[in-house]
């Protein structure tokens, strides 16, 4: 580790200008690159909670404190997390000024690229270890550092993102495969593990989540008991399927109000919900607000 000291600290270094030129304010800006994205904040603010996809983030400046998967994580500069199943994270960054922003660069994972590389050089990977979490923090290594400083290098040559990107990107699912993240990632994205079975079970609650949903005949979907599925379920996201079901109902429903305008009673009756009442009392738990609120609050500037 030592001897990759100084290329290491020219790479965060690299990052961290590219960013704060990319970044001027507070904002979390996507980029060309499909599923790229560069975040700033300048100030610790209250916990925001989202339903997020499998990624990989990298801190480049700040900390940051994470509830996911039923655990507390906090990860800090140079640091990157990998959090392997689509999952509600709540969050919140630390100590974050105008001076000393809080600064991350994210990307969404292509499970079907991990899928097939995994398959592709299975017999390069040691023994598997089962895993009992989808999340995985460790310090970031030089290869995958110098591939995020390309592709901040890369948004600044439009013309060559269409031709360079997706190289980019298959070069980076496979150094993370490969890396200290390799495990849990093949775990979840490689036939015939328990953990891919989940996965499966995720994937199917998130195209039937409107729909009542039985969880012995979700256990059949994915060949599992349905004892396994519960227990597996719940190390891997945090929550028992019809806890996840519900929460993925109530973000789909914000979502809704916010970005599609759609009034409470509309958006609980579009994800499934029968009972407005039932739907308003279960939104004020997760999010803390009453729907009207909670929408009124988020659009207020300065939020």
């Amino acid at each position: 580790m030592t001897e990759h000291a100084p290329r290491i600290a020219y790479l965060h270094d690299e990052l961290k200008h590219k960013l704060l030129r990319h970044l001027k304010r507070p904002c979390i800006c996507p980029t060309a690159i499909p599923g790229f994205h560069l975040a700033r904040r300048d100030q610790t603010g209250a916990p925001e909670s989202c339903f997020e996809k499998p990624m990989v983030g990298l801190v480049i400046q700040g900390t940051k404190h994470s509830l996911m998967g039923g655990r507390e994580y906090i990860y800090t500069e140079n640091q990157s997390i990998v959090a392997g199943v689509d999952m509600p994270i709540s969050s919140y960054v630390m100590h974050a000024t105008p001076e000393k922003p809080f600064l991350f660069l994210y990307l969404y994972l292509d499970t079907q690229y991990l899928s097939s590389l995994s398959m592709e050089i299975k017999q390069d990977f040691p023994e598997n270890i089962q895993s009992d979490t989808s999340i995985s923090i460790t310090d970031t290594n030089e290869d995958i550092l110098e591939m995020f400083l390309r592709m901040l290098e890369l948004l600044e040559k439009s013309k060559q993102i269409a031709l360079r990107a997706p190289m980019m990107l298959h070069e980076l699912h496979y150094l993370l495969l490969i890396s200290p993240h390799g495990n849990i990632l093949r775990q979840l994205n490689m036939p015939g593990t328990q953990n891919h079975q989940i996965v499966q079970a995720i994937r199917w609650i998130r195209k039937n989540y409107k729909i009542p949903m039985r969880i012995d005949e979700l256990a059949r979907q994915v060949n599992m008991s349905t004892a396994n599925l519960h227990r597996r379920f719940k190390m891997l996201t945090g929550l028992s399927p019809l806890q996840y079901q519900k929460q993925l109902r109530l973000h789909e429903a914000q979502r809704l109000m916010l970005v599609e305008n759609e009034r409470a009673s509309s958006a609980a009756l579009s994800v499934g919900y029968g009972s407005v009442t039932q739907f308003t009392r279960e939104y004020k738990r997760i999010f803390g607000e009453p729907p009207l609120r909670d929408r009124k609050r988020r659009r207020s500037p300065g939020t």
